[in-house]
């Protein structure tokens, strides 16, 4: 697991028994930066999405609702970002989970979980300083706009 300055990828996620500590808050410009980045991949993409960054205490920073995007998106997005800093993990272990069936659909009953892939951490220094949650378009592709913004955290 990469302990360094930068953004961590997907595969760099923390395991289930060793979750990275929480930091600081990520600043508003650091959102920003996120944001603009994420948004410009959803650009390039014609998808209408919406962004939702949030700092390390669950709260939201920014938020955006691109044009011809779907009602419900924002919620989602909220939804999984804050699920990402909460349970510090990124939103696709808990879908997966589900999916798997068994001891996964124990996810279910638990409260203020959104277990959908286009959430995940931001981690900066080795530590949590927020989350990042897309929606509006298929999974895999609200997974890629986050991406884009993890890139940015610098």
């Amino acid at each position: 697991m990469s302990q360094g300055t930068g953004p961590q990828s997907p595969a760099d996620q923390p395991a289930l028994d060793a979750p990275l500590p929480y930091g600081p808050p990520l600043t508003l410009k650091q959102a920003k930066a996120i944001l603009q980045a994420a948004e410009a991949e959803a650009e390039r993409n014609h998808w209408p999405v919406a962004i939702v960054i949030a700092d390390s205490s669950g709260d939201v920073v920014l938020a955006l609702k691109r044009d011809q995007t779907q009602h419900s998106s924002l919620s989602i997005a909220t939804g999984k970002a804050l699920t990402a800093v909460n349970f510090r993990r990124p939103t696709k272990m808990f879908q997966d989970g589900i999916a798997a069936g068994g001891e996964g659909l124990r996810f279910l009953a638990v409260p203020g979980i959104t277990p959908l892939e286009g959430g995940f951490p931001l981690v900066l220094g080795g530590q949590i300083v927020g989350g990042i949650g897309v929606s509006g378009v298929l999974s895999s592709q609200d997974a890629q706009v986050a991406r884009a913004g993890l890139a940015a955290l610098a």
